[in-house]
């Protein structure tokens, strides 16, 4: 169970994973000891699953974001599960969901160029075992983009 404090930490680390243990101590009002303890032990228990860094996309040349809708023939477990394993293994899909609605999955896929949307599309995601229909959509504009949860919905009072 996770504490006030350790609440406070994850806003902090939400907003930058390379703060020293000082500067977070001093923001968050408490000491470097208590704050490295509550690091690991969010760590180990796998509250904390990464630390990582957002890099721009655009600036490295991703410039393409699609959502792609998907159905499925079936809908048992095994070929849900089937597909999820399937879009796992291409780099370009960053977030597959399973649905309930309209469709089975919604991907998130960042690709250089709308060719190659196209060469992954016809080469790789319409093959994929099961799949009735595809319905993509390219991002124009990425009005708002974030990592951080809302922390105010679950966190304790202090």
């Amino acid at each position: 169970m996770l504490n006030a404090i350790d609440f406070k930490i994850l806003e902090e680390l939400q907003q930058d994973c390379m703060i020293s243990l000082s500067a977070l101590a001093e923001k968050i009002g408490s000491s470097k000891s208590v704050c490295g303890r509550r690091i690991q032990h969010m760590v180990d228990e796998g509250y904390i699953r990464d630390r990582v860094a957002i890099v721009d996309q655009e600036k490295i040349g991703l410039g393409i974001t699609v959502f792609a809708h998907v159905k499925m023939n079936k809908h048992d477990s095994s070929s849900l599960e089937s597909f999820a394993d399937y879009a796992y293994q291409y780099p370009q899909v960053l977030e597959c969901h399973t649905m309930m609605g309209d469709y089975d999955f919604l991907l998130k896929i960042v690709v250089p160029s709308v060719a190659d949307y196209k060469e992954f599309f016809w080469e790789s995601l319409s093959k994929a075992k099961g799949v009735r229909e595809i319905n993509s959509n390219i991002c124009l504009v990425n009005n708002m983009s974030s990592t951080a949860l809302p922390l105010t919905y679950v966190a304790p009072e202090a």
